[in-house]
């Protein structure tokens, strides 16, 4: 499916501009075009700079928990759930310590940390699958509900918020949380429809309840508290969390009699070799990604969407939130602009502002996810993983939009 996708993104870009030039009388689309395949490929280059960082330095942190015996824990503990979600994958086995300590730092919004425990986690997964370039049942249910991930305290939208002078930053909390428990939610049954995993079984059915109670007991928790106090709560949790979770691997690693350092290093000479495979991915992906937006293919769908939305007489104003919504499969750093551009336009506390932080908060950059997590173990079939994340990813525009009518009007 990626190679029709990729081969798709371009044969877009190309009718799109033909019809800018031809119809539209712009010559400069072209140009636009050959210049976003090189800033793409630039751009693909700075972040593998990035990830050679982050990976080398989590992965070393992360030898150092599977020496102490951390990892092999969380894959114990978890062994019901997941034999239930991932039966090719035996229990106890290190990639679901793996999994859990992904969708931990997910929740908490650590994404430096999330990334490159995720990719240790598909790599784990890989060792299991039969296959060297197809994607497994348990790497697409993995990804699509790590595209997906939860995130109790979205600190960057509130950041963007306050920055743009916003009353109350933190106005879109709830909402936030509402719309992306839809698009995770959605991620979970639609894999599971396409595995037929029994979604129904008692074990499972516990698991599922009793995280939906601690997390509605923690949402409980968050309204006790003001604007103030709730953006102070999440800096210093997410601050706090994370350099807790480094002191308290060195800690265990050192009761365990592990050498740290010679772990560390051992580790992070693994991280620099996850890195450096990831580069041919994320330049062909990210180039097919970039001409679409330079084709003006993305605004010619808005305006469709505006046209078909007046006709059937329906409210417009979430119309103008769209351009985030649109943009944010393909490019984080281009759905921020877009929402930073709606909060400018139209005011931070305006409607479509409110519909657009909501989506910024709730949706995933699917395109890169998918790049980067199975680029880094060579998967280039990704069988049913593409349509389920971006059916999630459609889920939390659906549920941004319909909760901000509910809770703005």
């Amino acid at each position: 499916m990626l190679n029709g996708l990729w081969l798709g993104f371009f044969l877009v870009a190309t009718v799109a501009a033909l019809n800018a030039w031809l119809v539209g009388g712009d010559a400069t689309v072209f140009a636009r075009m050959v210049e976003s395949l090189f800033a793409m490929a630039k751009l693909s280059v700075e972040v593998m700079v990035l990830l050679f960082g982050t990976l080398t330095l989590w992965l070393g942190f992360l030898r150092i928990a599977e020496k102490a015996g951390l990892v092999d824990a969380l894959g114990r503990a978890l062994g019901p759930l997941f034999a239930r979600l991932m039966p090719e994958v035996p229990r106890g086995h290190p990639a679901l310590g793996l999994i859990t300590l992904n969708f931990a730092a997910n929740g908490l919004g650590l994404d430096n940390a999330a990334t490159p425990i995720g990719l240790k986690a598909m790599r784990a997964l890989q060792e299991l699958n039969p296959s060297s370039t197809t994607a497994s049942n348990a790497q697409i249910l993995f990804l699509c509900l790590n595209a997906s991930s939860l995130t109790l305290l979205p600190v960057s939208i509130f950041m963007y918020r306050a920055q743009q002078g916003a009353a109350d930053p933190t106005l879109v909390f709830l909402p936030i949380l509402l719309a992306h428990f839809c698009a995770n939610l959605t991620a979970l049954l639609s894999v599971a429809l396409m595995q037929r995993i029994r979604l129904w079984d008692p074990v499972l059915l516990a698991w599922l309840l009793g995280g939906m109670l601690l997390l509605g007991s923690f949402v409980a928790f968050l309204f006790t508290l003001s604007a103030v106090a709730l953006a102070a709560l999440s800096s210093l949790l997410g601050n706090l969390t994370l350099f807790g979770v480094i002191i308290a691997f060195l800690l265990l690693g050192a009761l365990k009699q592990v050498r740290v350092y010679e772990s560390f290093v051992e580790g992070a000479k693994e991280g620099f070799d996850v890195a450096k495979n990831l580069l041919p991915y994320l330049v062909a992906m990210l180039c097919a990604v970039g001409v679409l937006r330079a084709s003006g293919s993305l605004e010619f769908g808005l305006d469709g969407i505006r046209a078909l939305v007046e006709w059937a007489g329906w409210d417009t104003r979430f119309v103008e939130a769209l351009p985030t919504a649109l943009v944010k499969p393909f490019s984080g750093s281009a759905a921020r602009a877009m929402l930073i551009e709606t909060m400018q336009t139209h005011g931070v506390d305006s409607f479509p502002a409110l519909v657009a932080a909501t989506i910024q908060g709730s949706t995933e950059t699917t395109f890169y996810v998918l790049a980067v997590y199975f680029g880094a173990v060579g998967i280039q079939r990704a069988r049913h993983a593409v349509g389920c994340a971006l059916l999630a990813d459609l889920a939390g525009v659906l549920a941004a939009i319909g909760v901000c009518y509910w809770f703005f009007g």
